[in-house]
Parts: structure tokens; sequence; C-alpha cells
């Protein structure tokens, strides 16, 4: 007879405690809903604008500029690939004489730019493809432990 008396007192301790977490939840819920309203994508605030961008970002490498064209072809020039007067088209002149340059300095013929052969003509960075990327220096890691800094005198 007494365990059924602590099963009942179990019981109702359980439910007591779930009826609490169920109101505390929806109070929350209550409380987040009223400071924020629900925006679903594309929908328009109060000021007309969309909360979501239309603006998408453009994937890989953008064509280089005319003035850039124009300095590439001076670059092969100077190095006998390319004959003519620099005129800021990529055109297939241009890349035939890309061909021919990078054959001759050992770099895959293809006639499209790249970092190595960017930096053969001079005009590349020092670093770009000779190894990965590193990453970012955190600003976390600048920072001096405290195990590690000196005491103040008084």
């Amino acid at each position: 007879m007494r365990m059924p008396k602590v099963m009942r007192l179990a019981l109702t301790l359980l439910v007591a405690a779930g009826m609490s977490v169920t109101g505390s939840l929806a109070a929350a819920q209550t409380a987040k809903s009223s400071k924020s309203p629900a925006l679903k994508r594309g929908t328009k605030t109060r000021h007309g604008k969309s909360s979501r961008r239309s603006i998408r970002r453009v994937r890989g490498q953008k064509a280089p500029t005319s003035d850039r064209i124009s300095e590439i072809q001076s670059a092969l020039g100077k190095d006998g690939s390319f004959s003519g007067t620099p005129n800021g088209k990529w055109d297939a002149v241009t890349v035939d004489a890309m061909k021919k340059f990078q054959e001759s300095h050992g770099l895959n013929p293809s006639g499209k730019l790249d970092a190595k052969t960017l930096q053969k003509l001079g005009l590349g960075s020092q670093t770009a493809g000779l190894a990965p990327p590193m990453p970012p220096v955190s600003s976390s890691s600048l920072t001096t432990s405290p195990s590690t800094t000196v005491p103040r005198r008084r």
C-alpha cells in the first residue's frame, strides 16, 4: 500500500514540473515575438525595403580592365611574344602571344591569365600561386595572456 502513494507523489511532481517548463517556454515565446516580429524571406519591412538583398555576388574572377590588358600586352611586347601596339583588348593576337610566352617560360600554354604567368611577366604578386593561402591572424592571438603580464607597483 505504501508503494502506490510514493508512485502517485512522483507522478504528481513530474506533471507539475512539466507544466512549469511548458509555461515558462510559452512566456518566453510571447516575450520574444512581441519584441521583434518574425519576417519571412522577401517580405518588406516597415520602411518598404526588402529584408533580403536581391544583389547576388558573382562567383569567380573578374575580367581584367582595358588598362590592365594594355599593361599585360606591353609586358608581352618587352618579352618579344607580342608584336604591335597595346590596344587594351583581349583578342586572338593577345591570346596567341600569351600562349607563346607561357610555352617559352615552361608554363601551361593555355593563353589564359594565371598567377604564375603574371609573376613571370613581372606583373603579379610575389606570393600568388606559390603556396596555399595563410589563415588570417586572429586578434585573440595577439593579446598577451594574464600569466605573462608584470604586476604594477603601487
